[in-house]
């Protein structure tokens, strides 16, 4: 499988990098904390290890450490805007639960 990005959140991210002046793309992947045990991570990335796993889409570049895939495996990257606010949504089919306040998940 892969991780994919929407046309929305290859935008926003292209825009992003653009007004930064540098940038390879975004790493997504995942640390353990919360109610549920996991939270998704993402930031913009400068350079790549060489173990990384590297999908593109829309002309962006996702970056992907090898542990993280195995609970991210699938997922879609959205950018959404619901009212005054916007953000990124992650669309995992690996998530089985989510906490109540919405920081963490579980697969």
């Amino acid at each position: 499988m892969a991780i994919t990005l929407t046309e929305a959140a290859a935008r926003h991210v292209s825009r992003y990098l653009s007004r930064r002046g540098k940038g390879l793309g975004v790493r997504l992947g995942v640390k353990t904390t919360g109610c549920s045990g996991l939270a998704y991570k993402l930031e913009y990335v400068d350079d790549q290890a060489p173990e990384d796993l590297v999908f593109e889409h829309h002309g962006v570049k996702v970056i992907i450490d090898p542990k993280s895939l195995a609970y991210i495996d699938g997922t879609e990257l959205d950018f959404v805007r619901e009212g005054l606010n916007e953000g990124f949504k992650f669309n995992n089919p690996n998530e089985r639960d989510r906490c109540g306040c919405g920081e963490s998940f579980r697969v």
